[in-house]
């Protein structure tokens, strides 16, 4: 872990708990370049019926237009949250060098984890993986929201 890592997953958390005030599972991502935040996205699958709007995903799309390439070369994504499958795979394609996230996804089940795709197949591109910063603010976060949603039998 870089000592800045903390840094940048506060404001990942930052942007998960905005995604919570929207009624969206709460997870924050953001892309770093040169030390700075060249990209940031939260959840979004909700408000706008798309499966395919996760933090991730939204802040992948951003860093390519803010570089104006696809390739997201030399970069680090933080997240609140180990990616899913979909977003796994499109990180491995934006080749960003660094992922940095807290929590693993229990639900994964470690099936189409992050690891596990790298795991699996046989990459090219090798993305340096740290997990673990800030545990406790962001699984707090997660637990308390699908709390709240189990208690309103609200489905999502």
């Amino acid at each position: 872990m870089r000592k800045d890592d903390i840094y940048w997953m506060r404001h990942a958390l930052y942007l998960a708990k905005l995604a919570k005030k929207l009624g969206e599972i709460p997870v924050g991502a953001l892309i770093i370049r040169n030390g700075i935040i060249i990209a940031k996205g939260i959840n979004n699958s909700i408000i706008k019926n798309d499966p395919t709007a996760h933090a991730e995903i939204i802040a992948l799309r951003n860093a390519g237009k803010y570089l104006q390439n696809y390739r997201l070369l030399n970069t680090t994504m933080y997240v609140t949250l180990e990616p899913c499958l979909m977003c796994s795979g499109a990180i491995i394609i934006s080749r960003i060098n660094r992922l940095v996230f807290s929590i693993y996804n229990k639900k994964s089940n470690n099936i189409g984890s992050f690891i596990d795709l790298l795991g699996i197949y046989n990459i090219n591109h090798k993305i340096k993986i740290h997990s673990g910063v800030l545990v406790n603010e962001c699984e707090k976060l997660i637990k308390n929201f699908f709390k709240l949603k189990r208690k309103k039998k609200i489905l999502i």
